[in-house]
Order: structure tokens, then C-alpha cells, then sequence
């Protein structure tokens, strides 16, 4: 009995206590597995304590889990110290800050991917829609009323025969929508309340028109072009909250006003950008940045902006690579903008590549100074082998690097066959290279095939002289798809980089664009 007693004891203290803070609960990797057989459905937070992302998400992550508990959800929210628990954090490919999964059914392997905005409302609805019917059935106007008021976006189906081919669709349509939710309304009740005589459906929001009345065929496909270009605003505020909205939206063309809220015309430009806005509903998504707000300066930076610049237009396509459009034009007026978008829709526009003053000392030093006016000129010089660093100014890994290429600068500067460069990528811009992560390292061969190869090897004054002197073979690869991939939303902040270590840099000692 007493053996049978102490092996209870033993067992009970071994399990790890869950911890709650806001109620949300504090996993570990002793926890971990506790936690999700205690709560089936658990949305969890991998974060790091000096991710701004994170800490900009903790206030509505928290909410959000106190608006679940207030309801009586079993669904719960968890965090997760990916800088303490990297064993938790490598098992489930944490690879930036914050990354949000979801386990539902208490089932530990293949968590889905948390996709929407990071707002308490967005965060509930997602789960919503995860946990419960894709359709939820109103049983009256009072319900109605309820669901539109609560959220910032929802759409109701108003079908007479939930088995039509209508209904059907709307009910398809609404399982491959993740944050917005859906509902389905029969009586005759709610049809009079919001004045909807015949099979239709309505997207209610909380801006804008207020709602939106669908128009086509019910299909799946047109039902959910028809959330997609509705659901946001006819211009967005770009905010830590909105990022995710923004990039993981499906519109891929962005047009962005930086502007200072504290202007005295901010309301008329504003104003005018809605009016510009209208004619490309669902085709370019207009966004409007507050350049005095600091969080955005790298954005500015990005675009080659500064503070003092603004109000100013740019556009950027969001494809495989990201390609920025300037307006010849700088007035802010709908007609301008307007034109402005119709040439980039034709295709009658040239991206827009930055591009520093040549500094007249630039062939001066060791390492010479690239800048995109030159850099055709030096990089593909058919007689010399070029070496470039392409650095950004904050990065800290081209800190580290700089010492040494300094004086891989100072080991060739009598060879006349080679150049060692660097060009500061956040400044320049060029056709031919594509810069996702810093420092950058790409071989340029003497020849005329304008060849690029990538530098893979050791950051080592000897590892770099090996592969000079071995005419880019040692530690070289042919330049293709491997660097980096830039996240769109990193364009604000590095905390969200790929392969971040506990320092905010990739573990391929690489910092994020």
C-alpha cells in the first residue's frame, strides 16, 4: 500500500504544472503534452521575449482568450518561450516570430497554421470557424442582429431552401473562408428585417458602405471573389494587427500612400485616395502608412523614402519577387492616382530601381562603392572578376563581416584582375540581382556571359581568398533560387525573419530584407 502511494505521489509530481497568465497557459516541453490532452483545441503561440511582433500581439492574444472563456469555449490559448523550449519550438518548424498553430482534437502531430489577422475578434472567429459548423444557422432577427454587431465582417446567406444548389455553394464557400464568419438565415423574419426579397447573399461590415450585396452566379469560386474584395477596407491602415490581413491577403498589388497623420490636409488626401480606391476594388489593394509612426521607418526605408519626403505614392507587386513603381506625377488627387494604376494594370509602367549619386571617391578604397548607376558598368566588366557584399546598414551579421572583407580588400587591391565591392542593397537597386537576406555575397567572372555565382562557403578572410583565387569554385554555387526567401511582412521589423536564433538572426547567419 504504501509502495502503491508513493508511485501515485511520484507520478503526480512529475506531471509539470500548467501555469495561466491572462488565461492563457504557459506551456513548456514537460507540459506540452499534458496541456493537450487537458484541452483538445488549444491554439498555441511560439514567441520570442524580444520579438516586437509579439509583444505588439500579447494585449489581444490574451483578450482573445478571456473572450473564449467568457463565452465558455473549451477552445484555449497557449504560449510557448521558443527561445527556452527550442527542442518544442524545432519540433514544430518555428522558424520566425511569432508562429501560431493550431491543435485541434488533442492531436499532436501536423497543427494547422493559425492564417488570419491578430486582433482579438480576428483570432476568435478563426477559431470559430475551426471548431464549430463552416454555416452557422440563425434562428431570428435578434441572432441576426447579434452576429453583425459582434463582428467586423460577416456574411449571411438568406436562402428559403437550405438544400438549393445556392445554399450549397454559400455552405462551400463558407468552409474555405478562415476569418470571416458565415451564417445561413431562413425566415421570413430576418428577410424582412434587412430587406432581402428573393435567394441572395450579404456581406455586413463595420466600414465603408456597411454592406454588400452579391451579384452573379452562386458559385463557390464567385462567392468567395466576392468576400475577398469586400471584406477589407476600400484603404487599410497598415498597423501590426492589419500585416497579416495585408500580405496573406490574395490581392497582390499594392498601392501605398505614406502620409502623416498630423498633416493638415491628411482628410482631403485621405479622401482622395478612397475616391481613387473605388475603380480597383478586388484588383489593387490601397494602403495608407503613417510616416511619422516609427515601427515604419524601415518601410520608408524600403521604398527609399524619407520622413521628410512624405506624403508620397508607391506601388509594389507582391509576386516571386517584389517590383516597386514610382509615379512620375507626386500630387496625392484621385485623378492621378487613378492614371497612375491604369498604366500599371496595362502593363505601360517600368519598375522603379533606387539608386544612390556615384560617390566620387568610390574606387578610392579597397573596397569600392557600388551604387546602381555603376553597377552594370563594374560588376560585368568583361575583364574583371568581381566580388560583391551586398549589405544594409542595421544588419548585423554585415557588421561582423565588414573587418574582414576590409581586408580581403586590402589582399587584392594590386591584383588588376579582380574587384572587391560591396553596394548597399536598401539604397540600390538592380535588374539583375534580387537581394532577399543581408549580407548577400555574389561572384561576378570576367567573360562575356554576364555569369553570377553565389558565395557559399566559410565568411573567412582565407575562405574568401581560396575562392577568389580559385576563380569562384571554391565555395561557389551558380546563382539561383536559394537564397533566402524575403517575407513580405518583414518589411516593417527583422523580428520576423526566417531561422531566427535567440539574437533575431538566421541561423545561416543572415539577416532578413
Amino acid at each position: 500500500m504504501l509502495k502503491l502511494l508513493l508511485i501515485c505521489t511520484l507520478a503526480v509530481a512529475s506531471r509539470a504544472e500548467i501555469v495561466e497568465e491572462d488565461d492563457v497557459l504557459v506551456l513548456k516541453k514537460s507540459n506540452f503534452e499534458e496541456a493537450l490532452k487537458a484541452h483538445p483545441n488549444i491554439l498555441v503561440e511560439f514567441y520570442a521575449p524580444w520579438c516586437g511582433h509579439c509583444k505588439a500581439l500579447v494585449p489581444e492574444y490574451a483578450k482573445a482568450a478571456g473572450m473564449l472563456k467568457a463565452d465558455g469555449s473549451v477552445v484555449r490559448l497557449g504560449k510557448v518561450d521558443a527561445t527556452e523550449e527550442t527542442e518544442l519550438a524545432q519540433e514544430y518548424g518555428v522558424r520566425g516570430y511569432p508562429t501560431i498553430k493550431f491543435f485541434k482534437g488533442g492531436e499532436k502531430e501536423s497543427p494547422k497554421e493559425y492564417s488570419a489577422g491578430r486582433t482579438a475578434d480576428d483570432i476568435v472567429a478563426w477559431l470559430k470557424k475551426r471548431t464549430g459548423p463552416a454555416v452557422a444557422t440563425l434562428a431570428g432577427v435578434t441572432e441576426a442582429e447579434s452576429l453583425i454587431a459582434d463582428s467586423e465582417v460577416a456574411v449571411i446567406g438568406f436562402f428559403k431552401d437550405v438544400e438549393s444548389d445556392g445554399a450549397k455553394a454559400f455552405e462551400k464557400a463558407a468552409e474555405a473562408t478562415d476569418d470571416v464568419p458565415f451564417a445561413l438565415a431562413t425566415s421570413d423574419d430576418i428577410f424582412a428585417k434587412f430587406e432581402v426579397s428573393k435567394d441572395s447573399v450579404v456581406l455586413f461590415k463595420k466600414f465603408d458602405e456597411g454592406r454588400n450585396t452579391f451579384d452573379g452566379e452562386l458559385t463557390k469560386e464567385d462567392l468567395l471573389a466576392f468576400v475577398k474584395s469586400n471584406q477589407l477596407p476600400l484603404v487599410i491602415e497598415f498597423t501590426e494587427q492589419t500585416a497579416p490581413k495585408i500580405f496573406g491577403g490574395e490581392i497582390k498589388s499594392h498601392i501605398l500612400m505614406f502620409l502623416p497623420k498630423t498633416s493638415k490636409d491628411f482628410d482631403d488626401k485621405m479622401d482622395e485616395f478612397k475616391k481613387a480606391a473605388e475603380g480597383f476594388k478586388g484588383k489593387i489593394l490601397f494602403i495608407f502608412i503613417d510616416s511619422d509612426v516609427d515601427d515604419n521607418q524601415r518601410i520608408l526605408e524600403f521604398f527609399g523614402l524619407k520622413k521628410e519626403e512624405c506624403p508620397a505614392i508607391r506601388l509594389i507587386t507582391l509576386e516571386d519577387e517584389m517590383t516597386k513603381y514610382k509615379p512620375e506625377s507626386e500630387a496625392i488627387t484621385a485623378e492621378s492616382i487613378i492614371a497612375f494604376c491604369k498604366l500599371f494594370a496595362d502593363g505601360k509602367l517600368k519598375p522603379h530601381l533606387m539608386s544612390q549619386d556615384i560617390p566620387e571617391d568610390w574606387d578610392k578604397t579597397p573596397v569600392k562603392i557600388l551604387v546602381g548607376k555603376n553597377f552594370e558598368e563594374i560588376a560585368f566588366h568583361p575583364s574583371k572578376n568581381v566580388f560583391v557584399e551586398f549589405y544594409a546598414p542595421w544588419c548585423g551579421h554585415c557588421k561582423q563581416l565588414t573587418p574582414i572583407w576590409e581586408k580581403l580588400g586590402e589582399k587584392f587591391m594590386d591584383n588588376a584582375d579582380i574587384v572587391v565591392a560591396k553596394m548597399d542593397s536598401t539604397a540600390n537597386e538592380i535588374e539583375t540581382v534580387k537581394v532577399h537576406s543581408f549580407p548577400t555575397l555574389k561572384f561576378f567572372p570576367a567573360g562575356d556571359e554576364r555569369q553570377v555565382i553565389d558565395y557559399n562557403g566559410e565568411r573567412t578572410l582565407e575562405g574568401f581568398s581560396k575562392f577568389l583565387e580559385s576563380g569562384g569554385k571554391d565555395g561557389g554555387a551558380p546563382a539561383g533560387d536559394d537564397d533566402e526567401d524575403m517575407d513580405a511582412e518583414d518589411l516593417d521589423d527583422v523580428d520576423e525573419g526566417q531561422d531566427m536564433d535567440s539574437d533575431g538572426e538566421d541561423e545561416d547567419g543572415h539577416d532578413e530584407l
